[in-house]
């Protein structure tokens, strides 16, 4: 399947698309494994979409153990060459609420466990990543949120962390004094791995508490988390449904080409086993 289309990554809670006529259920097998589940391929809106839960149906695997090497790489043979991917946060800041939606610009990567890149092994390249999120796609994702009526902020600093566990308070206070402005568990590596893949990538992230920094709020549990994200996700699929039509699948932005100037490893000295694994994501850069 060749057909470019968008991709859709539904963070938690953000399962299944209403609304999506579906035309198949793909199972993808990658160099680097199965993706979280399988990949569903369907219309919505007049566009053709490529939909994967982040955390697998039924929300059975861990931040941590989430594939996003395989969910990634899956999407790009695929076809997709742009990523609208949800994620649930809190926020570091008074003026962002709970319930509130962020467009954020720029990350903090805090996780330490996960694989966040698919070169290696004789094949060595660096991606260009000043600006994590496709601006393009973040600008249509903000008017599109602005459309709905939602609460939402343009730019931020998303710093995302290992997990499983909340922060403590003591984290959750440095990482205000770094300027952090929302916090989660996902979004990294997905956002350096579509990078690498050149996939535009732009994040809507909802906020369903205030962490555990904030004196007169409770401290963030997952009955809290729960309970936000219901009326958020409600939220976010407007927000995708408003933002589909106004992508256009003309990129002029530096995602489609962020590979151009990125291999270090000469020509010749790339395998044909790696040439043939990644074939989607350097074919058209490793020839002699």
């Amino acid at each position: 399947m060749t057909q470019t289309m968008i991709g859709v990554i539904g963070g938690s809670g953000f399962y299944q698309m209403e609304g999506l006529t579906v035309i198949e259920e793909v199972k993808v097998e990658t160099p680097f494994g199965g993706p979280s589940d399988v990949i569903t391929i369907g219309g919505v809106g007049g566009e053709r979409i490529a939909f994967i839960p982040r955390h697998g149906r039924g929300h059975t695997i861990l931040p941590t153990e989430v594939p996003s090497r395989a969910n990634i790489f899956a999407l790009k043979s695929l076809g997709v060459e742009q990523i609208i991917a949800f994620t649930v946060c809190g926020s570091m800041r008074e003026e962002i609420a709970p319930l509130h939606i962020v467009i954020p610009d720029q990350i903090f990567d805090h996780t330490k466990k996960r694989a966040s890149t698919f070169f290696g092994n004789g094949l060595v390249a660096h991606i260009s990543f000043a600006d994590p999120f496709c601006s393009t796609m973040s600008e249509l994702l903000y008017a599109s949120a602005k459309k709905v009526g939602a609460k939402v902020h343009k730019g931020g600093c998303l710093m995302c962390i290992e997990g499983p566990q909340y922060s403590s308070k003591g984290e959750s206070n440095v990482y205000r004094k770094w300027g952090v402005d929302i916090i989660g568990m996902t979004v990294m590596p997905e956002a350096k791995l579509a990078r690498e893949a050149e996939i535009c990538y732009s994040s809507v992230a909802l906020v369903t508490d205030y962490d555990v920094w904030h004196e007169t709020e409770e401290p963030v549990t997952t009955k809290m988390v729960i309970a936000n994200l219901q009326k958020n996700i409600a939220t976010a699929k407007r927000i995708l449904l408003a933002a589909l039509p106004t992508i256009t699948r003309e990129r002029s932005c530096s995602c489609a080409t962020a590979l151009r100037d990125a291999i270090f490893t000469q020509r010749d000295c790339i395998s044909a086993r790696l040439r043939d694994d990644l074939a989607p994501l350097i074919g058209k850069y490793s020839k002699d």
